[in-house]
């Protein structure tokens, strides 16, 4: 299994980027794919998540209403619309996959799960 994130670059504050999580190397569809970022100093946060298999998303609250997590199955590929950025959004931004189904309560907190593997990163700077 591959994970392979593109899209970071510097930008402006709000504006906008793409981030784009290719995946490859899945025989089964029963996984989740999750963004996480960590910023020099930080810990690593868990923003957002998306069941490859039932397209449930799930937003962290710093990026609530701001970015937009999506799947094109067909591609095998999850993306991140990053709307209106700050430059607290400035960060190494990861995807990572989790095998298996979260249920129920499990969406309220999906990054309190070990993620089986992760992609390289990716950065993205805000300036002011």
């Amino acid at each position: 299994v591959q994970l392979v994130e593109s899209g970071g670059g510097l930008v402006q504050a709000g504006g906008s980027l793409r981030l784009s999580c290719a995946a490859s190397g899945f025989t089964f569809d029963n996984y989740n794919i999750g963004w996480f970022r960590q910023a020099p100093g930080k810990e690593r946060e868990g923003i957002s998540c998306i069941s490859r298999r039932s397209g449930r998303t799930y937003y962290g609250d710093s990026v609530k209403g701001r970015f937009t997590i999506s799947s094109d199955n067909a591609k095998n590929t999850v993306y991140l619309q990053m709307n209106s950025l700050k430059p607290e959004d400035t960060a190494v931004y990861y995807c990572a996959a989790l095998i298996g189904a979260l249920y129920g309560s499990s969406w309220s907190d999906p990054f309190k799960f070990e993620y089986d593997y992760w992609g390289q990163g990716t950065q993205v700077t805000v300036s002011s």
